[in-house]
């Protein structure tokens, strides 16, 4: 308690030192609420802008996918060079250690396999990601597929109701619509979706006019990998997404599914934060996978 007798009146206001009302240092986030803007700031590096989120929830779609047969054994070792891990509530809880302090993007919704139709989700508890402490939600937007378009929407606007109740960030993933073409005007128009729904970030898809796709959206646009591919060619697509003004990358398969998991991560961290080119970062990639 405050000793009564001892109370003495400031003195020190700082008359000639304005206060201090520069931007948030992230895209679309200058009124977001204290809460909001503390969890993003978890997520993307503070001298960059940017992230890499290391992507492991492809199992409850596909089941034990090459590279995902053990989380314990092949994701939860690279969680130190992540900047973020996306993942399902199942999997963290079961291998990704306690004591890890590395943000979590919890994928939030879940439904059918590849077994079935695709895209018939559902949002999970709320409680379920408060209690894990996460630092985002994901969900996933069907736009252009017209038997789940309308419901995958309606699930990301009620997972970004919650979000803005609790100060917790919230990623759009785009799914790619069957009925759609892939290209800039598409994932144009999915990740505008997203952010009109109220997305704190974005997952889309890198394309040809890519620079169009982040220009029109407000927030941060973050990469998915997509398929496996060579690593020189992987780097290179990361490069061009950040040229383009991506906001970082969340890969999976092209780190998971690597020869040498590890240094892929470093390798794609180069790009990301330190504007290596595809060529200096695939140099790195095959020095660290040697000396393992």
């Amino acid at each position: 308690m405050a000793d009564l007798d001892d109370i003495r009146d400031g003195d020190n206001f700082g008359l000639n030192t304005p206060a201090d009302t520069s931007a948030f240092y992230l895209k679309g986030m200058n009124s977001a609420s204290w809460g909001i803007k503390n969890r993003m700031s978890r997520i993307f590096n503070r001298d960059s802008g940017r992230t890499v989120m290391l992507a492991f929830d492809h199992g409850f779609l596909m089941g034990p996918t090459s590279g995902l047969e053990r989380i314990d054994l092949n994701i939860a070792p690279l969680a130190e060079e992540a900047d973020c891990l996306m993942g399902c509530r199942g999997m963290i809880r079961t291998c990704i250690p306690a004591e890890n302090t590395k943000p979590i993007c919890l994928r939030t919704d879940s439904g059918t396999t590849i077994l079935t139709e695709m895209n018939h989700n559902v949002l999970i508890s709320e409680q379920d990601a408060i209690g894990m402490n996460v630092s985002a939600m994901a969900a996933m937007l069907a736009i252009g597929d017209a038997d789940t378009e309308a419901s995958t929407i309606a699930n990301f606007s009620r997972l970004v109701d919650i979000g803005n109740k609790y100060s917790i960030p919230v990623m759009g993933v785009t799914a790619v619509g069957k009925d759609m073409t892939r290209d800039s005007r598409y994932f144009g128009l999915a990740s505008r979706v997203c952010a009109e729904n109220g997305a704190s970030i974005v997952k889309t898809y890198y394309t040809e006019g890519f620079e169009n796709v982040v220009a029109a959206c407000p927030v941060p646009v973050v990469i998915a990998g997509g398929k496996k591919l060579p690593e020189l060619e992987a780097l290179e697509l990361c490069y061009k997404a950040i040229q383009c003004g991506a906001s970082g990358v969340d890969m999976g398969r092209n780190v998971f599914q690597s020869e040498a998991p590890l240094a892929m991560m470093k390798a794609v961290k180069a790009v990301v934060h330190n504007n290596a080119t595809p060529a200096e970062a695939f140099d790195l990639f095959n020095t660290l996978k040697n000396e393992n």
